[in-house]
Order: structure tokens, then sequence, then C-alpha cells
């Protein structure tokens, strides 16, 4: 088992010219970030190197399938010392002839026997399966469900340890089950931070046991391969008011009966008395109505600036995760007051939308959202009735005219 915790590194398309670490592969990642050329990449190898090509990958699962052996032991520091203790007894009993040095030896190696056949019982007939949460987050803690099934007819299974892999390792957190009774199913869960964004690929699992005596670890692994995109982080944000939506003398919001406070105008003809201002009505002597915002023409487009130079410092890398997670905050906060959020990003966009399901939505197309040379233009232009707020690295590209307000991070 390898030594110290595994770093989990996202799979969002690689950038130009940046390493993205172990080759955690996603289902929908072509390997290339749009405006990139094709042999743009570290090394000479290109972004071909980093993300192999599905029949690659195939024949290496393959070979690793059929040259993996079906069982994995491993001593126990309990375990070397008992074997080493066995074969002194046995040079001993054979040099000496001692009845009773054969008797002990004999008794050892019983043991060591009954280990082996003992936590196979142990192991076989287990079936693993996964839980993820249903959305996870940037930097914040989550649970991660796992279950484990007996399907042995009749005998029990002791002391088994359940481990996530990724990348072929096992990640730092353990389950342990001491006691699965035949045909039952037991559940736990282990706490994990996942600290970027993007899709993160789990492999299977490796189920352990040292049952009976602890003299051995012995293993085998479980496929259970599964994708999990982590959203960027959410942060509490305070957004412009929703009635700046004028500019000039033109108003930039149409009026309905529902909606936020637009302002105030005289009675006319017609007009619902439920609407009037009395209090603005005493103060200017005549009769005063409320002017409400028509709900259903509120939009707030985020325009997100996810561009980055060929080779990014690790502060400019930092900077767009920043504006990433205000993006996603912003579009959070405005779906929350009933607004209809678009997205409009360089080389993507996502399409307005309102309640929970556009949300999720939006923060997944955030996640998985790849960086670009700035050479690529916005997928979309601002709209004339709409707040169109600006997100970028402080100082890294002037915003596009029409935005209402400018977010820089």
């Amino acid at each position: 088992m390898p030594q110290g915790p595994l770093t989990l590194e996202p799979s969002i398309p690689p950038r130009p010219g940046l390493s993205v670490g172990p080759p955690l592969r996603p289902a929908n990642a072509t390997g290339r970030d749009a405006g990139a050329s094709p042999g743009a990449g570290p090394g000479s190898g290109g972004p071909s190197a980093l993300v192999p090509t599905p029949k690659k990958r195939d024949l290496r699962s393959m070979l690793r399938r059929a040259l993996r052996p079906p069982r994995r032991l491993r001593f126990t520091t309990e375990g070397k010392y008992f074997v080493a203790i066995s074969i002194a007894l046995g040079i001993a009993a054979i040099n000496t002839g001692n009845n009773l040095l054969y008797l002990v030896l004999g008794w050892m190696l019983s043991v060591i026997v009954a280990s082996g056949i003992l936590s196979e019982a142990s192991l076989r007939g287990l079936t693993v399966s996964r839980s993820a949460p249903q959305r996870i987050f940037a930097g914040r803690p989550f649970l991660m469900g796992l279950g484990l099934k007996n399907d042995k007819a009749r005998l029990a299974s002791f002391s088994i340890e359940v481990e996530d892999l990724v990348g072929g390792r096992p990640i730092d957190k353990k389950c342990y089950f001491l006691k699965v009774p035949s045909g039952r199913l037991q559940q736990t869960s282990y706490r994990h931070t996942i600290p970027r964004r993007g899709a993160y690929r789990f492999e299977g699992f490796q189920v352990s046991t040292k049952f009976p005596f602890a003299l051995f670890r012995k293993s085998r692994l479980v496929e259970h391969a599964e994708e999990v995109v982590v959203l960027p982080a959410l942060h509490g944000v305070t957004a412009p008011a929703a009635g700046a939506l004028a500019r000039g003398e033109e108003p930039r919001g149409q009026l309905g009966r529902r909606g936020e406070f637009f302002g105030l105008r005289e009675l006319r003809d017609g007009d619902d008395r439920r609407d009037v201002h009395w209090r603005a009505t005493a103060r200017a002597g005549r009769m005063m109505v409320r002017e409400l915002e028509d709900e259903s023409v509120r939009e707030a487009v985020i325009h997100l600036d996810n561009a980055l130079p060929a080779r990014p410092t690790p502060a400019e890398d930092e900077a767009l995760e920043r504006a990433v997670s205000m993006a996603a905050s912003l579009g959070a906060h405005y779906i929350g007051r009933g607004f209809a959020v678009r997205l409009i990003a360089r080389g993507e966009q996502v399409g307005p939308g309102q309640g929970p399901a556009h949300l999720t939505r939006l923060l997944r197309a955030l996640a998985l959202l790849p960086t670009v040379a700035d050479t690529v233009s916005f997928a979309g232009a601002p709209p004339a009735r709409a707040q169109n707020i600006f997100v970028g690295r402080r100082g890294a590209a002037r915003p596009p005219a029409g935005m209402t307000s400018v977010v820089e991070v």
C-alpha cells in the first residue's frame, strides 16, 4: 500500500502548457482546450499524452486485469516475527531432532495455514457499493457512503477494510466493518474534502482483511468505476440591486403585477386602487401608485472570462478558480431571488433558466468549464434587457461593452 495521503487531481480538460497531474480520465474530456493548437501541451507529447485514446485505455485495462493476481498478501509486523520464529524453529528442529520443537513447529505452521483459509473465506462473496452525495462542492467536506454486502449463504465475514481507489491507488480514508453476517448489507461513510472543481474518476475498491490472527493482510481489488463532478465553491455575495436597470431615461425593465419595487407615479385611469402608496400620496398631495418590475423579464447574465496565458503562474491559476467560484456564487444568488440566470464564457454558454434544476446545470457547467486562450471570443453578446455582470481576473482583460457591473478577483 502506498505511504502517505493521496491528493485527488481534477480531470478538467488540460490548459495549454500546464500539467494536470495523475491521469484521472473523465468520460467526456477531449484533452484539448478551445482555441488551442493540436500540438499544445506540456512537453512534446501534447494533450494526447495526458488523456489516452479509448483504444489504448481498453488495452491497458485488459492487460492490467490479465496480469493482476487474484489476491495480494502482505506481512504485518507481527506476521514477520511469527514467520521468522517459525523458520528458526524449523532449523533448530532439523538440527537437533527434538520432537518438542517439531510439535511447536507444526502448530505454528497450522496457524499460518488456518490464517490463509479463514481470511480467504472472509473475502469471498463480498459486494461493495458507493453512494456519492448529489452535490459535492470544492473545499467543503462531504460524506461518501459505502455499502458492503455479504452474499455468502452461511458464513460471516470479519474484520473487513474497504478503501476507494483513484488512479490505481487507495485514498487516505478507510471504512472498517467488524462483522458482516451472511446475506446482510452494512453501510458506513467516510469524510473527505476535494480542494478543486472538476470531474474525478473513482475506479473501484480495495477490500482487505487481517482476520483471524493479524499475521497477514490479504486484499483483493473490486472494479466499480464512477465519475463524480465537484462543483465550484459557493460564498455569500452582495449583488447589485434588482432595481438598478435604467440607463439614462430609457427604462430597461417591464412593469407587471408582481416583482421588485420599480418606482412611483401618479394615479391614472384604470389603475388598481390596491397599488396606491398612501405615504407618498400624503406627502405629494395627489394619488401615487407603486410600479413593480415584471418578474418574467428579470434576467441576470454572468460573463465569465475563462482565459489563461499559455503558461500561467500559480497565482493566475488560483485567481481564475476564484473567478469561477464568484460566478457560481452570483448565479446561486440571483436564482435564489427569482431571476433567470444565463452564463456566457469564452467559447461556451448556458441558456437562461430559473429554479434549482437550472442552478445544478449552471454549477455543473462551471465545474467542467475549460480554460482557453484570450483569442477566443465570448459565446454571446450582452442582452439589452438584463443585468450584465462581468467576472474575471483582476487586470486580465477589458470587460465587454454594456456591462451593468464588473467583479474582479
